[in-house]
């Protein structure tokens, strides 16, 4: 029998509002409703903190009404109503235009209690909801609704401007009304009654309808409690049975030589390698010469020498006669990577070429713009077994590209690629290749455990000798525009002083659109900006774009940085530009560079010591960490200014201070977990899944997360296939895309 859950939406809620779930929250079926749990709870007579509202997302407050004033603007042909609501500590203004706003100062009286729902917007520097709907809590008229809101906790659930909380609510309502007459029959529990019964858990259905209709918050926490295991427990299984699977799988052992390339490699470095170093590569080389495939993420701080270590990865594989492929995010990361692993090697970068070393190889770089006659030379070397290692954008992964011998893949910033990618890289070699994932972003233990839950996991946490330490400020440039004007002075000073800076910007500002398209590198916190933002104007207005770096590059040569020699980058340049802009950026011969978030990862220019953050706000905490990774790289102190025009009370500002008060990376991914939906942080890196975590919080529920891996890892050693777990396989079906499950499958 197939599960109630699984039936659309239409049959049970109606065809329109079916739709609407379905477009706006991609909510299809019964299940998909009753697992969109509420955001929280307001009890009944508890006013909604105003003040911790978050800018920008649509958000249903429940508030009480100070006062209401009808205002006249166009010399008297235009209306405006302004409300205030507040919560005892804290103020929200909404606004309505025209001839509605006589119709809403009827309702909208001082003392009337109800919800609201908008988008959270700063006009004045006021926090403000414009146009919202609202539904007055001590109306009459629907009385199933007044007897819903009299409950003790009334959920609110996460909305969009096409349906608020309390329409979906009222959906819900309907679906679980549905169930318990059919008494929940073909329901199903994905986790087994052992582990239920040992843990104390709740059934499924008792949970669901404890969640959606609590009578206490005992109930919401018995019921918060089942379903985080139920999230936890699958993503679980699904990455134990990964494991599993590829432990079976046979690879081609490469096991270390001391008389090849990395041996004379090492015997060229001008440096120490650092005690960090030294044992993750001796964990890799562990790896690498086993005879099923490695499987290691290597995170490490901005700066910490990860490149180095994958560098001596992948000499390692070339010694034993295999090949090494580098898959890179973006066009100007690959061609650093090349330029700076080529410098490294010197004549071991030129086997078989005059003038190379005895122990060599060649290194040959492969993006998707590059010409046809330096396509088809690198495509032959890789053929050929010529290159031992290559170096590319996701043109590494078309069909055409052939490998001599693959031996080993490694993956630069993770997080900008999905599992699949890194697979169909993989699927090149003739057995499975060894996979090293790198990120500079710091891995809180608990995504480590979700996100990259099939890897082995080493960790660089020791900067190398020379490293300078970076101070951070946030610029406050709508409350003091003269701190700005300070800013771009330090600009100057460092220039002067024999230094160079990076200006970033959140767009790009050539053929974009009023609404800001975001730079097609950046991996951004907000980068795509909303229309919807701000309400300035008599229809509501828009809040000003974010800034652009061809309209401040302008600005900045005709007025502050006058002089100076300004370029700018970013990704829509013609790669023979960007390469160019960065070599001459690289050998001083650019003051300036105002570019996006194409330098976000990987570019190193040791005499960059200043990095300005325009509209920091609208990027991530881990992103503005980041980019301020690229300063403080030489011998002279890096300065991190984080320009922002937001007050000083909101939460972007709060996020903005937090970067600036620690250069602690594994505390400021903290942070940006908490900040963020948990959906954002796995959607992205554990490709492939439908369902993001809706219950689970990673950063606080690492107890619930490694007691799961235990219990899934126990329970596919004892039965691979799940054969005698239906119920969980049917969870699994509905977490993963059938690719995604055939994969698992197969191993």
């Amino acid at each position: 029998m197939e599960s109630p859950l699984a039936e659309p939406l239409k049959k049970t809620v109606g065809g329109t509002t079916a739709k609407v779930l379905a477009d706006h929250l991609d909510l299809h079926t019964v299940g998909d409703l009753l697992h969109h749990y509420p955001r929280r709870y307001a009890e009944r007579g508890e006013l909604t903190r105003l003040a911790d509202l978050p800018l920008d997302e649509h958000v249903t407050v429940v508030a009480r009404v100070a006062d209401a004033r009808l205002l006249s603007f166009n010399r008297g042909r235009g209306q405006r109503l302004e409300v205030t609501l507040t919560d005892g500590s804290g103020r929200l203004q909404l606004v309505f235009f025209g001839r509605a706003a006589y119709a809403h100062e009827k309702k909208l009286v001082p003392g009337r209690r109800g919800m609201f729902a908008g988008k959270v917007s700063v006009f004045n520097r006021k926090l403000q909801l414009a146009h919202p709907d609202y539904k007055l809590l001590d109306e009459d008229g629907d009385a199933a609704a007044v007897e819903r809101f009299a409950r003790a906790l009334l959920p609110l659930y996460p909305a969009v401007r096409q349906l608020n909380s309390w329409k979906i609510e009222q959906a819900v309502e309907t679906v679980l009304t549905s169930m318990e007459a059919i008494g929940w029959k073909g329901l199903g529990d994905p986790l087994p009654a052992s582990l239920r019964e040992g843990r104390d858990l709740l059934p499924l259905p008792e949970a669901l309808r404890s969640v959606h209709r609590p009578r206490s918050w005992a109930e919401v926490g018995a019921a918060r409690r089942r379903l985080k295991w139920d999230e936890a427990f699958v993503l679980q299984v699904a990455l134990a049975r990964r494991r599993s699977a590829e432990a079976q799988l046979p690879a081609v052992p490469r096991a270390a030589r001391d008389d090849g390339i990395l041996a004379a490699f090492d015997a060229r470095l001008p440096f120490t390698l650092t005690e960090g170093q030294r044992r993750v590569s001796e964990e890799i080389f562990t790896d690498l010469a086993a005879a099923h495939p490695m499987h290691r993420l290597l995170q490490g701080e901005v700066g910490s020498g990860k490149t180095m270590v994958a560098l001596r990865a992948m000499l390692t594989v070339v010694d034993a006669g295999g090949q090494a492929a580098l898959l890179a995010p973006t066009e100007v990361l690959a061609q650093q990577h090349h330029r700076s692993i080529v410098e490294m090697l010197g004549e071991l970068a030129e086997g078989g070429l005059l003038g190379g070393a005895e122990h060599g190889t060649r290194v040959v770089l492969l993006t998707g713009s590059m010409g046809a006659a330096a396509r088809r030379r690198a495509l032959l070397e890789l053929t050929t077994g010529e290159a031992g290692i290559v170096i590319g954008t996701h043109a590494l992964i078309e069909d055409k590209v052939r490998f001599h011998d693959l031996g080993l893949v490694v993956v630069d910033e993770q997080h900008r690629f999905g599992v699949e990618q890194r697979d169909a890289l993989r699927a090149k070699g003739e057995q499975p290749p060894h996979l090293l994932v790198m990120t500079a972003t710091p891995i809180p233990r608990t995504v480590a455990m979700t996100v990259f839950g099939d890897l082995e996991t080493s960790v660089l946490d020791q900067l190398p000798a020379g490293r300078s330490p970076i101070a951070s400020h946030v610029v406050p440039a709508a409350d003091k525009p003269h701190f700005l004007a300070r800013a771009w002075e330090r600009v100057r000073e460092e220039a002067e002083g024999g230094h160079q800076a990076y200006v970033v910007c959140p767009r790009i500002g050539d053929e974009e659109t009023a609404g800001g398209a975001a730079e097609e590198d950046a991996a951004g916190y907000g980068a795509e900006e909303d229309e919807e933002a701000g309400s300035g104007g008599a229809e509501g207005g828009e809040r000003r774009q974010p800034l652009a770096v061809l309209d401040l590059a302008a600005q900045l040569t005709g007025g502050p940085l006058a002089g100076l020699r300004v370029e700018v980058l970013h990704g829509r340049m013609a790669p023979e530009a960007k390469d160019d802009v960065m070599r001459r950026f690289a050998a001083g011969e650019v003051d300036v560079l105002v570019a996006t978030t194409v330098i976000e990862v990987g570019v190193n220019v040791p005499n960059a010591t200043v990095m300005v953050i325009m509209d920091a706000d609208r990027f991530g905490v881990s992103q503005l960490h980041q980019l301020r990774g690229r300063v403080g790289r030489g011998s002279a102190p890096g300065l991190c200014l984080l320009v922002s025009e937001m007050p000083e009370e909101s939460a972007a500002r709060t996020r903005l201070d937090a970067v600036a008060g620690t250069l602690d990376g594994f505390e400021l991914s903290r942070i940006d977990l908490e900040q963020r939906r948990e959906g954002d942080v796995l959607g992205q890196a554990q490709s492939g899944v439908r369902s993001s975590l809706r219950m689970l919080t990673v950063v606080e529920d690492e107890d619930v997360i490694a007691e799961a891996r235990a219990e899934a890892t126990a329970v596919v050693a004892a039965d691979p296939g799940l054969d005698d777990h239906p119920e969980l396989r049917t969870a699994l079906a509905a977490l993963l895309d059938e690719e995604r499950e055939s994969y698992l499958d197969k191993g």
